[in-house]
């Protein structure tokens, strides 16, 4: 990817970086399991719910709290960071990875609390519909809903509804991304920023070229996005529809600023790096890092993974400047 002013690497390098050691580390204890694609849903989630108890710390928040709200489908699950610095406080919208299918709440909750340390933002953390029981738009449909839900609502919580950005990581990223675009073409709330951490954000018959350099040995492995799409889209799914894949969209003029972070060892790298270099191109401020040595989902590891505290720290302070921004 051409480097700018917008488009940076946090740490220089010359050529490939080795995989972190501790990320490698971990990666061999896993490598006995069998692969995820093998796996029913069932077994996937109770192999990612059990990574819970190993997640290192996380900052220390004010309060949690949790909510219900009307959604699409039924009532949706919202969980709410409250910060400990003093108010008025801008607010995230938090979609939780992973492929659409796995992951909740409390898999994402470390990461919820230290954004909402870091950035001192209140953060809503959404439970939305999982694939294949809600395939899509299911997923985009709920998350469209709780950020309305939460501009509607800013003021209960201390935040004002001009200060809103929506984020997460993997298939939240995705999500992220989808909500903006459907919040600029479907009135709005207006947002002051995306945070995309490692997102999905173009269908696999694209060609990006990570997908076959980092096929497999890295974790997330291609034929696991092949598993993951399978059951988001079923087999009469539409993989280039822009709300699947955001970077299909004809126009990405109007959008919020973003800061996409990517991965070196992560199939999905390129897809994220070419959704920002579309978001420059339409005009729209963005910044894009691509963390060396680091693998898909190393934002995890806050706390154990060196460039994982310096990529969270990034996270935040690009939040605390998208709050305070004023929008032109």
């Amino acid at each position: 990817m051409g480097r700018s002013d917008e488009v940076k690497y946090w740490a220089e390098k010359e050529g490939a970086m080795p995989l972190d050691p501790t990320i490698r580390a971990r990666l061999d204890r896993a490598a006995a399991l069998p692969p995820l694609h093998t796996l029913t849903v069932a077994e996937a989630r109770m192999r990612f719910d059990a990574m819970v108890p190993e997640l290192p710390p996380a900052a220390e928040v004010s309060s949690v709290r949790e909510r219900e709200i009307a959604g699409p489908g039924g009532a949706l699950k919202l969980r709410i960071y409250m910060p400990l610095r003093q108010g008025p406080w801008g607010m995230l919208v938090f979609f939780h990875g992973s492929g659409f299918v796995l992951c909740s709440l409390d898999t994402h909750d470390g990461m919820c609390r230290n954004l909402c340390a870091g950035a001192g933002c209140v953060v809503v953390s959404v439970d939305y519909r999982l694939a294949p029981e809600h395939r899509f738009p299911a997923a985009t449909e709920d998350c469209l809903v709780a950020t309305k839900w939460a501009a509607a609502h800013a003021e209960e919580f201390g935040c004002s509804a001009g200060r809103i950005v929506v984020g997460g990581d993997s298939a939240g990223g995705n999500l992220a991304a989808v909500t903006a675009l459907r919040l600029r073409d479907e009135g709005g709330p207006a947002l002051r920023g995306q945070l995309l951490i490692y997102p999905v954000t173009a269908d696999m018959a694209s060609g990006m070229p990570s997908y076959v350099e980092n096929a497999e040995g890295f974790g997330l492995t291609t034929a696991g996005m092949a598993w993951f799409w399978h059951h988001y889209l079923g087999r009469e799914g539409n993989a280039r529809h822009p709300h699947a894949a955001p970077l299909n969209a004809a126009d990405l003029r109007g959008l919020p600023p973003a800061l996409i972070q990517t991965a070196e060892y992560d199939p999905l790298r390129d897809e994220g790096e070419r959704y920002g270099e579309r978001l420059l191109a339409a005009g729209v401020p963005a910044m894009v890092t691509q963390w060396p040595g680091m693998n898909h989902g190393f934002v995890f590891w806050v706390g154990m993974v060196g460039l994982a505290d310096v990529a969270m720290r990034e996270a935040c302070g690009w939040l605390r400047s998208a709050m305070v921004t004023t929008l032109s």
